[in-house]
């Protein structure tokens, strides 16, 4: 940011338990945004494909789609990561990769 603060923003993809008619299961979609040093942390250790939970209010946006229908953005503005993937997991990250952090909570607060 221009005022010198990090923020890394990512989307977390959380699987619906109930699948219809034995298909794939349909999923919701969150923006995050991790501010300060837990965005720094964010931005070290997650990629696509590891699963991290993330722990913070909620806003809701909606906006009007290119098509006029009515649409809803979800963010969570991340208080707490937990990296929920192993560090040593071959297929997303190199095996020299330092350990992961269990809990990364933000230091400097919220820039809100």
């Amino acid at each position: 940011m221009q005022d010198g603060k990090t923020v890394c923003n990512f989307t977390v993809a959380v699987n619906r338990r109930k699948t219809q008619n034995n298909q794939q299961p349909e999923a919701d979609f969150f923006r995050v945004s991790a501010w300060n040093k837990l965005g720094e942390n964010c931005m070290k250790y997650l990629a696509k494909g590891r699963k991290v939970c993330a722990v913070g209010p909620v806003s809701v946006r909606t906006y009007q789609a290119q098509d006029g229908t009515t649409r809803a953005n979800m963010e969570v503005t991340a208080e707490e990561v937990e990296f929920l993937s192993s560090g040593g997991n071959a297929e997303h990250a190199p095996a020299n990769e330092a350990p992961q952090p269990q809990l990364v909570p933000d230091p400097d607060g919220l820039p809100f």
